[in-house]
């Protein structure tokens, strides 16, 4: 029987299938059936500085309303239901020590002084890894491309020298360079990266005129560019590299692993099919790989990634001419024309 185990920022998973930060990974209790189903390893969910924000000023408004009360009140004191982040960082510890898999944290900050600080708290819970959400939504158009790294890279070297545990930062694909961007994130020692997060993206309702916000789920397709990426990369970076975005059966996990992850994270696939789904791909893995004459993951891992495939120009532009070139014959393979 084939073996699915592996290893991923020094941690050791049952599964390649880590479970990404979302509503399913809030707290102790959802993460326990997870556990069950098989996952390697979860993220639980992000700690955003919004909310760190709007708590605080609910917190501000609940006590400030008792400032004129009376002597024959009957308690000084409100009701808070949120103090703070602590509450999240008290369900990350209760979630910790709830399951026996590796449970990552996950920050979303903006503010330099606040990724610091957060960092160093969610830390201190006892997870075993730290996942920053690294990226950059456009709002001032006299802000250098560059700055914006430089103050990413001065905030990943604070929070590496500020906190003991392993680090893994989750991209953006909109970097003009990416492959730079991981290869000086690399230097900074990170543990791993994750490829890619998906950002906000507003719509606009017709009828109503109005602004919407919508679940931002993943396509089946979308694994291709997190594929492209690994497969460059792998062999070129001291860092683990993990997928994201468009995982949704075996067929996407062995495709990344292939390419050279050492792990990926689905949450769409979660959402669209239910959390039985995780313990589908762990089974078709192995199923593959019985089928292949595969023990371990190790046996595939990079198998077709750039560095190891004969064809040099496989992830890069000569591929796409190809394709161009080769139009007709595509189309009709697929009966497209």
């Amino acid at each position: 029987m084939a073996e699915i185990k592996t290893t991923y920022m020094g941690l050791e998973l049952n599964s390649p299938v880590i479970v990404g930060a979302c509503g399913l990974t809030d707290n102790a209790d959802k993460i326990k059936k997870i556990e069950t189903e098989g996952a390697g390893a979860v993220v639980f969910k992000s700690l955003f500085e919004e909310q760190i924000n709007l708590e605080s000023i609910e917190l501000q408004e609940q006590l400030s309303a008792y400032d004129y009360r009376n002597a024959e009140m009957g308690t000084l004191f409100p009701k808070i239901e949120h103090a703070g982040p602590e509450e999240h960082l008290n369900k990350l510890r209760k979630a910790k020590e709830s399951v026996s898999i590796p449970v990552i944290g996950s920050l979303n900050a903006v503010f330099k002084e606040t990724w610091i600080e957060y960092a160093e708290l969610i830390s201190e819970t006892g997870i075993d890894a730290l996942e920053l959400n690294f990226y950059h939504i456009p709002k001032n158009v006299t802000k250098e491309s560059s700055t914006i790294i430089e103050e990413q890279m001065e905030l990943l070297y604070r929070i590496k020298n500020k906190i003991k545990i392993p680090v893994c930062v989750k991209l953006s694909p909109y970097y003009t360079n990416s492959l730079r961007v991981i290869d000086k994130m690399d230097k900074v020692g990170v543990n791993s990266f994750v490829m890619f997060n998906r950002q906000f993206q507003p719509d606009i309702d017709i009828d109503s005129e109005k602004l919407v916000q919508h679940y931002n789920l993943s396509n089946t397709d979308d694994f291709k560019l997190p594929l492209r990426i690994t497969g460059w990369m792998y062999g070129k970076v001291n860092a683990d590299l993990c997928g994201n975005t468009g995982i949704y059966t075996a067929k996407e996990t062995i495709k990344l692993i292939l390419a050279g992850a050492k792990a990926v994270e689905v949450v769409s696939t979660l959402y669209k099919n239910g959390i039985g789904q995780i313990g589908l791909i762990n089974r078709d893995i192995k199923k593959w790989m019985d089928d292949k004459g595969y023990e371990n993951l190790d046996d595939f891992r990079g198998k077709l990634a750039m560095e190891s495939v004969k064809d040099p120009f496989a992830y890069k532009r000569a591929q796409y001419v190809d394709i161009l070139m080769r139009e007709n014959e595509i189309l009709g393979k697929h009966n497209l024309l």
